[in-house]
């Protein structure tokens, strides 16, 4: 037994003497009112970027669909997902199971002080690593899972601790990410048994190996998760709070993913739009990619460009948030490097336009936006676009979209039509409407189609698809069931853009949403207006008055910049700023000093 390891068992001999919930009177009791009612500590409002660090066994397949999540990949087994059962037998044998990983993840070009400085590059002020993700396996010598943890089987290194050491040298806050359930433990599995038996592993395992790992590393923030199929009281949640807080002090901050039933912490919206206001600290989480661990059948599409990350950052932080952002190392302990390449850029331009970001606040207009539009030739309706844009500069949220042209039918009779949509898409042929999906019923006047239609070969209808995206995932599929009883997407053989004899096949397609182009902070007693895009000769402000004495200037570039305020709006002159003086790239700040003097 080594020292490291020796240490870490003095610790968990002392740890397991104590009661299992050890309360002081005097500091936070277990009761989620109480508790909601405590402080943010300060620090993480002013923080703004955190790093999520998802790592384990699952970074050795690191496989799944392409807009999966490749952590999951156990779960993908247990289900008998296609894609990752064939993909085990071909690369790993017939025999092969998921714990025969376990010896392959080897870490041995983990250098922890590597992450950290690149951590600190990126501009990060905390780090979230994940300790144990829903497969149980503990990147710490955790006592109650035996053979399960990165000392007794594969690296053979405390993980946890390595990495808690490394970025607390370099002045990031460590943070932990804990997931409640697993899903093979045989004190409940997790999806596989019922929900309500969750007892004895919550009482027996999950709360005794919370507590060992909050113990040995003190993080100042937990990330807990997978709490959505049981309550905060089966969970034991305001007891694990109240012990946490009052344990690590008032610089300890949670999440939100505690259970129903009790409301606590920072919010975490996850692969979306994030939020417009909140009384709540806020934090978007997702990947650079699709996946938070690594998936190696990614796309480079999948990935954030460097100024899509920025704008990203930029937008969550205008509208009083944050983000934690995610790498996926490799089973060999380094970070992709495209990974490190977009987390360095992000920290470069961090490095001239931080005074407009970190202990910023939001200011009482957050945006400019304006309307854009995408217009091409689609040769079906059959997309699924899952969390992505169906094409710059539409974003990924709150668009819609219309599809028009002629559609033929290749036999004659009736049809009916059907969809797999989200949101709402509804279908005009031949000027009525055939069919609606997913529209509340007071959008229109009309009734709700039947669906079905009389067609006749030979001859081109004209038709006309309305669809709306609200948040997050987005997918529409258009079928048909012909007079023959097949049913199948409305194959673009059938479809033309115009009536003419020789018109191509596919339809019309116009996409429109709102695009920000402005992003407000309030700091240090001046408002930063970010422009997320390069104006043309002017930067025009919805600010009301702005006094006289205003000065402007483009941080990172020396000199004032004219302005002047004409028909309501303050308009920036940036006619004479040369190219090789624009201090950085994707996102531009503009200071503007006396407006709230």
């Amino acid at each position: 037994m080594n020292k490291r390891k020796r240490l870490f068992t003095a610790v968990l001999i002392v740890f397991s003497s104590l009661p299992l919930f050890p309360q002081n009177p005097e500091l936070w009791p277990p009761n989620c009112d109480t508790l909601k009612q405590r402080p943010y500590p300060q620090w993480f409002k002013d923080a703004k970027l955190g790093i999520f660090i998802h790592w384990g066994i699952y970074s050795v397949p690191a496989y799944g669909g392409k807009e999966s999540y490749g952590e999951w990949y156990l779960r993908g087994l247990q289900v008998g997902d296609t894609l990752r059962t064939n993909f085990m037998k071909r690369v790993y044998g017939g025999n092969f199971t998921y714990r025969d990983f376990a010896p392959l993840f080897k870490a041995e070009l983990f250098r922890p002080e590597g992450w950290a400085e690149l951590f600190k590059e990126a501009g990060a002020r905390y780090i979230v690593m994940v300790t144990k993700h829903h497969d149980g396996y503990c990147l710490w010598p955790s006592k109650y899972s035996p053979g399960w943890n990165s000392m007794d089987v594969g690296p053979h290194r405390d993980l946890v601790g390595e990495l808690a050491k490394a970025v607390r040298e370099k002045g990031i806050v460590f943070g932990a990410y804990y997931s409640l359930p697993e899903w093979n433990n045989p004190l409940h599995r997790w999806y596989t048994d019922p929900d309500d038996s969750i007892g004895p592993y919550v009482e027996q395992h999950m709360i005794p190996q919370f507590k060992e790992m909050v113990s040995a590393y003190r993080p100042k923030v937990i990330f807990a998760d997978g709490e959505w199929r049981n309550s905060a009281g089966q969970w034991h949640s305001a007891e694990l709070i109240s012990w946490y807080f009052n344990l690590v002090g008032d610089s300890a901050i949670v999440n939100n993913r505690w259970g129903g039933g009790c409301d606590i912490g920072f919010l975490t919206p996850e692969y979306s739009s994030g939020l417009k206001a909140s009384k709540r600290p806020w934090t978007e989480v997702r990947g650079l990619g699709r996946s938070f661990g690594l998936n190696r059948n990614e796309s480079m599409e999948a990935y954030m460009t460097p100024g899509q990350l920025i704008r990203f950052f930029v937008t969550a932080v205008a509208n009083g948030g944050g983000i934690i952002i995610n790498v996926g190392p490799k089973a060999d302990g380094q970070i992709p490097l495209l990974q490190q390449e977009r987390l360095k850029q992000l920290g470069q331009w961090l490095k001239i336009n931080g005074e407009a970001i970190y202990g910023s606040t939001m200011w009482k207009r957050t945006e400019e936006i304006k309307q854009v539009e995408l217009q091409r030739t689609d040769p079906e309706v059959n997309f699924d676009w899952v969390r992505d844009t169906p094409g710059l500069p539409v974003a990924e949220d709150d668009f819609t979209a219309e599809w028009t042209g002629y559609l033929q039918a290749p036999e004659s009779g009736i049809y009916r039509l059907d969809a797999e949509v989200d949101d709402a898409v509804q279908i005009w042929i031949d000027g009525k409407m055939i069919f609606r999906k997913g529209y509340k019923k007071d959008v229109t006047k009309e009734a709700v189609p039947a669906g079905e239609i009389k067609l006749k070969i030979g001859r081109k209808y004209p038709v006309r698809i309305e669809y709306k995206e609200k948040k997050q995932n987005a997918r529409v599929r258009l079928f048909w069931t012909r007079p023959s009883g097949e049913k199948e997407i409305i194959p673009g053989s059938s479809l033309y853009v115009s009536n003419d004899a020789h018109a191509a096949h596919g339809l019309n397609a116009v996409y429109h949403s709102l695009k920000q182009t402005v992003a407000y902070t309030s700091n240090h007693g001046n408002i930063y207006a970010i422009a997320l895009e390069w104006p043309e000769d002017f930067l025009e402000l919805n600010i009301p008055d702005p006094p006289e004495n205003t000065k402007v200037t483009l941080v990172g570039r020396k000199g004032n910049l004219p302005w002047k305020y004409e028909k309501g709006k303050m308009k920036i002159d940036i006619r004479n700023v040369k190219f090789n003086e624009m201090p950085s790239c994707y996102a531009w700040t503009f200071k503007l000093q006396g407006i709230l003097e």
